[in-house]
Formats: C-alpha cells, sequence, structure tokens
C-alpha cells in the first residue's frame, strides 16, 4: 500500500450527536444524522504518517450530506468562504462521488463546532488539500448507501445497482429510483466501512478537475450575498470604538460629555484592555453605542480621550530598521548549517552581500471587521465574518465565563481574510458590550481607519545574505541571516526569535544545491501586533532569496533563469527532516521538498512567457520561483520604467503545481489575486510607526494597486498533476514571487537593484 493510500486508511471513531440541532441548521431531509470526533483524535492531528488524518477529520457522510424528500442535496461546508470558492470547491468533491446532480445542490455554512466538523480554522491554504479525500469518502459513503437501499427495495444484488447522475439504477433492468425516493431508507442503514468503500476512478470525475463558478457567484455579484458587515437583529445597537493609539497603551481618563449631546448616541463604556501580548484579546478603549454607525463614529469624534501610551511609545520604524539591521551584521541563532560556510566565503574568488527591507503590511481586506453579538439567558449567539468559529467560540466562552455549549458562532461570508480575521477580537469586543448592556444585540464596525491602524500587521524584516562565488561563477557559500519579530509574541512574552514553523517558510527548508549554507536568525522584539498574512514569512524570505540569486547571476555574468535553475540543482527529493524544516506541518512521506517539481515551474514559466525575448528600451523581464504550502509558483514579470522612475507591468507569466487540481477556475483565480496582491505589497503597501502610532490611516495613505495600475495581461499555467500525488496548497503559494520577480524586471530594464520595499520612483531613477 503506498503511503498516501495508508494515510487516507487511517481509522477514526465516531460518535452520534443531536439530530435536531444539525436539522435547525439545514433544511428538512431525510438522510441526516450529524456525528462527529471524539476529543480524543484531536490529539493525533500533529503526528505524522499512516496512523494520522490531519486535524481531527471527520468523513462520515451525515456531518456533510443531508438528501430531502424532493430530492434536493443539501452538502454542508465547514470553512469560511473568502474569495478563495471553498464554498464551491468542497461540495464539488461530495457531489462528483455521490453522482449527485449539480443543478440539485444546495450549499449552507457550518456553525463551529469543532467535535461535529473537525477542524474549521480557514488557513494554511489547507482546506482542499486537507479535506479533498474525507469528502470524497463522505460523497462515496452516501451513494453506496442509497444503491444498497434501492437493492433492498428491489430486492437484488448491489452490485447490480449503480448511482448516476442523481438517480440509482439497476443496470440489468434499467429500473430508477431518485435519490429523495431512497433517502429515508438510506438514513437508516450503517455507514460503509472505509475500506469497503467504492472510489471513483478519476477518469470518471464529473465535477473534480472542472471549472466551475461559484455557488455564490450571483449573490455576490448582484448584491445579495451577506457578509459580517450586513448581519441584522431587531433592536440592535452599533458601536465603534476609540482603541489605544499605541500597542499596550490604556484610557487614563475620558470624557463623554459632548458624545452624548448627540442625539441618538445611547451609551460610552470603556472596554478593559489586554496588556501585550495580548493574543486575541481586545486592547482595550473607549465604546460608543448608538442607533447607527454613523452616529457613533461621530460620538467617537466627540470624544475627550487622555491615552497612558505604555512601553511601546518609542518604536518608531527607522530606528527599528537600524535596530535590525545592526543584528543582521552580527552572528545570530543558527537555524541550519551545512558545510563550512566561513571558510568557503574566505576562500571566494568573489563575494557578494545584500540587504533587504520590508515594512510591516497591513491586511485591508474589502470588508472590515464586523460583528454581531446578543446575550440572552446566558447564552451568547455571534454573527461574523471570522476564519476561525470555533476559535472565536472558545474566546467568548472564556470572557463570557459560560459554557462553550452556551455559545453559537454563525460563519458569515468573508469579505476578503488572509489571515486577518483568524483573530476574533473584534467580536470579543461585541460580546463584551452586549454583555455590558444587558443583552441587547451590539454590532461592533471598525471603520477603515480601525482596520489599518490596530491591525495584526506582517512582520517587519532585515535579511542578509553573503555568498562566495568561485572562479567559474558558481556559489559555493550561502549565509543568511533574518531578522524579524515573530508571530508568537502577540501570544507569549519575551519572545526574541522566529518560530520552528515561521523559519520553515524558505528558509530552512530552502533546497538549493550548495554545498556550504548557513541560515541564522538574529533576536527581534515585537512592538505591535504580528499576526498571519497571505504567505506569512514566505514574503520577505522568498522576496530576499529570489533577489539575491538574481545578483548573484549578474555578478557570474549568468542569465539569471539558468542560474536560478543551477542553484536549485538537479531533480530530487529532499525530506524536510534532514533540513529540520517545519513542512506546514505535512507528511514529509507525502509532501517532501522535491526540486523537481520546482525546476519544473520555472522551466514552464520561461518557456510561456517568451524569456529572453526582445523589448523595448526601457523594458525588462524578472523571474522568481518559490516552495510555499507544499505547492510550486514561479513568475516571469515584464516591466515598463518611464522616464521619471514610474513603473508599469504589462504581463505578468505566473506557473503553479498544486498537485491535483478540483477546481482550475478558482486556481485560475487565486493566482491573478495573488498577482494584484504581490505587486500592492511591492508597489504600494508598507506600514510604518512614528512614536508608537500607526502613520498611515486609510486608503490615501496605505495605497493598494488600482485598477489602471493592474497588469493588462496575467497568464497562469497550471501543472497538470496525478491523483497519486496529494493536494497542495493554493491560495498563498502565488504571493511570494511577485516582489522578487518585479525587482528583477527592473534591474533588467534600468540596471537599479530594489533591495526596500515599498518600490519609489526615486529608487528606480
Amino acid at each position: 500500500m503506498s503511503p498516501l493510500a495508508k494515510l487516507l486508511a487511517a481509522e477514526f471513531a465516531i460518535v452520534n450527536v443531536s439530530r435536531r440541532r444539525f436539522l435547525q441548521h439545514v433544511s428538512a431531509g431525510a438522510l441526516v444524522l450529524a456525528v462527529g470526533l471524539p476529543s480524543s483524535a484531536f490529539a493525533q492531528e500533529k503526528k505524522y504518517g499512516a496512523d494520522a488524518m490531519p486535524h481531527g477529520t471527520v468523513d462520515d457522510p451525515r456531518v456533510f450530506v443531508a438528501i430531502g424528500d424532493d430530492g434536493t442535496v443539501t452538502i454542508t461546508c465547514h470553512r469560511a468562504e473568502m474569495g478563495q470558492g471553498v464554498r464551491t470547491g468542497i461540495p464539488m468533491v461530495v457531489a462528483d462521488e455521490l453522482e449527485a446532480d449539480w443543478t440539485r445542490v444546495r450549499v449552507v455554512q457550518a456553525w463551529g463546532d469543532e467535535t461535529r466538523f473537525g477542524n474549521q480554522d480557514t488557513d494554511g491554504s489547507r482546506s482542499l488539500r486537507h479535506f479533498f479525500e474525507p469528502m470524497r469518502r463522505c460523497g462515496a459513503a452516501a451513494r453506496m448507501m442509497l444503491e444498497t437501499a434501492a437493492a433492498a427495495k428491489w430486492n437484488v444484488s448491489p452490485a447490480t445497482v449503480r448511482a448516476t447522475n442523481h438517480t440509482v439504477v439497476h443496470t440489468p433492468t434499467g429500473r430508477k429510483l431518485g435519490f429523495g425516493e431512497l433517502a429515508r431508507a438510506a438514513a437508516e442503514l450503517p455507514v460503509p466501512d472505509r475500506h469497503a468503500l467504492r472510489l471513483k476512478d478519476p477518469k470518471q470525475f464529473r465535477y473534480i478537475g472542472k471549472p466551475l463558478g461559484p455557488v455564490d457567484g450571483f449573490d455576490m455579484t448582484t448584491g445579495r450575498a451577506r457578509y459580517g458587515i450586513d448581519a441584522t437583529l431587531p433592536g440592535m445597537r452599533f458601536a465603534v470604538i476609540a482603541r489605544p493609539p499605541v500597542y499596550g497603551g490604556k484610557v487614563a481618563s475620558f470624557d463623554a460629555t459632548e458624545a452624548m449631546k448627540i442625539a441618538g448616541v445611547e451609551r460610552v463604556l470603556e472596554i478593559p484592555g489586554t496588556p501585550p501580548p495580548s493574543g486575541f484579546d481586545p486592547v482595550g478603549g473607549v465604546a460608543v453605542i448608538a442607533r447607527n454607525t454613523w452616529l457613533a463614529i461621530q460620538g467617537r469624534n466627540a470624544l475627550k480621550i487622555d491615552w497612558d501610551d505604555g512601553p511601546n511609545v518609542s518604536y518608531s520604524s527607522d530606528a527599528y530598521k537600524a535596530q535590525m539591521q545592526a543584528s543582521a551584521r552580527q552572528p545570530g541563532k543558527v537555524v541550519r548549517s551545512e558545510g563550512d560556510v566561513a571558510s568557503a566565503l574566505a576562500r571566494a574568488a568573489k563575494r557578494i552581500d545584500a540587504e533587504y527591507y520590508i515594512p510591516h503590511i497591513a491586511h485591508a481586506t474589502m470588508e472590515p471587521p464586523a460583528a454581531l453579538v446578543r446575550i440572552t439567558d446566558g447564552k451568547c449567539e455571534a454573527w461574523a465574518c471570522v476564519q476561525g468559529p470555533q476559535l472565536t467560540r472558545e474566546r467568548l466562552a472564556k470572557h463570557l465565563d459560560i459554557p462553550l455549549d452556551s455559545v453559537t458562532v454563525h460563519q458569515t461570508l468573508l469579505g476578503g481574510g488572509f489571515g486577518r480575521k483568524s483573530k476574533p477580537d473584534f467580536v470579543v469586543e461585541a460580546a463584551l458590550l452586549s454583555k455590558a448592556l444587558n443583552g441587547t444585540p451590539i454590532k461592533v464596525v471598525w471603520t477603515r481607519e480601525d482596520d489599518i491602524q490596530h491591525d495584526y500587521y506582517n512582520t517587519v524584516a532585515i535579511e542578509r545574505l553573503e555568498a562566495g562565488l568561485d572562479d567559474n561563477g558558481r556559489t559555493i557559500a550561502w549565509l543568511h541571516r533574518s531578522v524579524s519579530p515573530s508571530i508568537q509574541s502577540t501570544f507569549a512574552p519575551d519572545v526574541k526569535h522566529e518560530t520552528y514553523g515561521e523559519v520553515g517558510q524558505g528558509l530552512a527548508d530552502l533546497p538549493f544545491a550548495i554545498p556550504n549554507l548557513q541560515i541564522e536568525n538574529p533576536e527581534a522584539i515585537a512592538h505591535t501586533r504580528i499576526g498571519w498574512f497571505r504567505s506569512v514569512f514566505n514574503i520577505p524570505q522568498a522576496f530576499a532569496i529570489q533577489s539575491f540569486a538574481a545578483e548573484l547571476a549578474a555578478a557570474a555574468g549568468r542569465d539569471p533563469k539558468d542560474y536560478l535553475l543551477e542553484l536549485i540543482g538537479p531533480p530530487r527529493r529532499i525530506d524536510p527532516r534532514q533540513v529540520k524544516a517545519s513542512n506546514y506541518n505535512e507528511s514529509p512521506v507525502l509532501y517532501p521538498i522535491d526540486t523537481g517539481r520546482w525546476r519544473r515551474v520555472v522551466e514552464i514559466v520561461a518557456e510561456r512567457s517568451g524569456w529572453g525575448r526582445k523589448l523595448p528600451a526601457r523594458h525588462g523581464l524578472g523571474i522568481a520561483a518559490h516552495r510555499s504550502f507544499v505547492t510550486y509558483a514561479a513568475a516571469v514579470i515584464e516591466v515598463a520604467v518611464g522616464d521619471k522612475g514610474q513603473v508599469s507591468v504589462p504581463r505578468v507569466d505566473i506557473a503553479v503545481d498544486c498537485g491535483p487540481q478540483v477546481n482550475p477556475d478558482r486556481i485560475r483565480s487565486q493566482m491573478e489575486g495573488a498577482v494584484i496582491m504581490g505587486l500592492s505589497v511591492a508597489m504600494r503597501g508598507g506600514i510604518t510607526f512614528k512614536n508608537g502610532r500607526v502613520e498611515q490611516s486609510n486608503f490615501n495613505q496605505y495605497t493598494v494597486l488600482r485598477m489602471n495600475e493592474a497588469p493588462r495581461d496575467i497568464r497562469v499555467y497550471i501543472v497538470p498533476a496525478s491523483y497519486d500525488i496529494p493536494l497542495g496548497g493554493v491560495g498563498e503559494p502565488g504571493l511570494p514571487p511577485i516582489a522578487p520577480a518585479l525587482c528583477n524586471a527592473i534591474f533588467a530594464a534600468t540596471g537599479k537593484r530594489i533591495r526596500s520595499l515599498p518600490i519609489t520612483d526615486d529608487a528606480v531613477l
């Protein structure tokens, strides 16, 4: 049995839970019974190998599938939809194995409940990576239950019965029964043993691997879709909050006299804060409660607040950058060491060094954080645009001091997430205010200024690299020092180094074929909230590594694409444990570091983009490639640079090898979105601090790429893959190669090296 087959054959106990509760969340149906995993099963989630299913996955069809008497198939999606298409992808997999007619499928959103649905945190580009096979088994088991029910009704052998396109057919006679006619009888049958399931041959897939538009597409494009900010309840009130302008600060005193004079403003309350590290908890402040959001904003503007700024008031970006540079120029904690870098550098024919800088980045989701909470009879109910409903549920139970079973979290559509909405601080704020107002439903709305100035920012980073070349221009030594505050600093005190998982995002897992290589991680202390961002630490680390690779190519007088392939080396599979890499918590057996796949995306994107083609003056091509979330991506960017240093991007080519594909349409969309976001990070983004305060407040200062600045031509190449290998991530891997490919293209066009983001016109001149 292959490693993949062994992993998918893992056994899990199943326990019954309330059918009534499940039926409250889906339309009345016949094949329904909510089941889930006992909490003890989740202890296996970090184990490798054949005895573990990732993240407490459940795969009983009665968790996720309901079939009504009219034949309507209702599929429950337990992951958050934030534009990536998961509410289409997961049901596609179930429906395909079930042999359901897609036009008769409806999708509902799961409520937050880990014991029923397994892990519901939508992050790490893992929804389909982890749930493809379990959802196949759900669909196949439901199909076989329908077939068995039909066989019993006809008194024939189940082997002579097959489901096809929403009907069950007795193949010798052609007799047919619809799914709705069989659902009640099927619901009484036991779920087939996992080992007895008859999964489709991939050649039989009707939906998987085919482009399908999003199930919410019509509602999203016509204004009918409901997001967290759209939630309403009778009698609800609206709140906006004045939060400490410096992380770790608090209210010294406040005067609400003028705020209370505004008609429609009803209450002004102080929210207690959580000293750093504040984790997912509110930072505190003063809340204004009013009859609508506009009045609450006006009330907040009228507040007079004296702030105690706390210990981070001295945090300023320029000074902190200088501190990081000083750290990067000294030895740091050794993460990985092979050969003798010092000796190789000493004997090198040529030495090159460079430092790269990326500032903090704000998520700036189209929908700012918003949550509606009401508390009645000791029970809390929340509607919120969160990526982690079960985590939200746990935080609400803790802050309200009520049992977990007394908290219900309804997960709405998200108008973008990118990791920001994994942190439910804004939901806790609404709950605390509802409790203070005796259960009145409270909707907390963050303005764009709130969103930008009180975010969990992507880390700021200095990446210093040194390399030695031999007489033939080959790299014989590579030293990389990465200095950046860790996300863990938001949750634990005295964190000075990147975590195991963070250095595993391009540093520890760097597979370059260099005989002498050393990775170091000097200290960095955080002074603001650091959080997950799309691609996380891959962004600064890929920017530095792929930019430096192009610099080495120039120093050696070589073509950047050819030199990158030489650095990657020959096709080989590297066990992530050998380089002490976290491998995104995936099995090193199923997900080795495969340099052959990495080479392939480079070769494909170079060929398809016309690498080396003749270009007009002040145009250039740049290339970069990166492995992240166990997926391989490479990009070639064409730039045009104006006489005053202005940069435009006529065309981007991007190749991605994410293994087997469920919905190529959504993969293509994710790559296109990653290109736009990556260009925004490189050309427009950047959060800076002065006296502990964020200097940007809205899109006039924290700019993002506009429609007129977007590439006219984005071409996506999805590498075909068989189902013999597991799926990789999709949502995040397209982002890391964009900034370095862009900067490498600028060098090709102008001869100017860009080592600091965001790019300014002056830097290009």
